[in-house]
């Protein structure tokens, strides 16, 4: 029986090396997404290509090589129940050690420590200002009314300013 040779290319080490950064967890598909685009949008990350989708920033390039990745056991995927019904993902990575870019891995870890909501509603606006909306904030709570209702835009921009702090400025600034 012949071998199976993992393939090692670039975008699967990154993909490897953005959960690794973040803490050596990352829950759920959607927060996996936003702590990459953050990390691009701070210059921190280069490997992937975001466009807008309905949950904000989007690589489908980034779920291909996770599922990839995944499937290679370079991470770990744990698929959970969700209280509502559907499943999330669970990714994990051992070994390896932490990138030596503080800022990275300042901004990966409080990306992923923090609430999936919150960082949907942060990353949106941060792309929206990136792709030249002169009202990011206002054009996210149009997109997202649910989300950002009960003062949870409020607490997104609070969020996001925690995250240029933890980023030491690298994120641009959201007004």
């Amino acid at each position: 029986m012949s071998e199976i040779k993992v393939p090692k290319d670039q975008s699967l080490m990154r993909v490897s090396q953005i959960i690794l950064d973040a803490g050596g967890e990352i829950v759920g598909r959607t927060k996996l997404q936003k702590t990459a685009y953050l990390l691009s949008l701070a210059g921190l990350e280069d490997c992937f290509q975001f466009g807008y989708k309905h949950y904000g920033p989007f690589s489908e390039a980034l779920a291909e090589t996770a599922d990839l990745a995944a499937a290679f056991d370079l991470i770990g995927e744990e698929r959970r129940a969700a209280s509502w019904g559907g499943t999330y993902s669970v990714y994990t990575v051992t070994g390896g050690s932490v990138s030596s870019e503080s800022d990275r891995v300042q901004l990966a870890r409080a990306a992923a420590a923090s609430d999936a909501v919150l960082l949907e509603l942060a990353a949106t606006a941060a792309y929206l200002k990136a792709e030249g909306n002169a009202e990011p904030w206002s054009e996210t709570s149009r997109r997202k009314p649910d989300k950002a209702a009960g003062g949870r835009l409020e607490r997104a921009k609070e969020l996001y300013k925690a995250l240029r702090v933890a980023s030491n400025n690298r994120l641009p600034e959201v007004s």
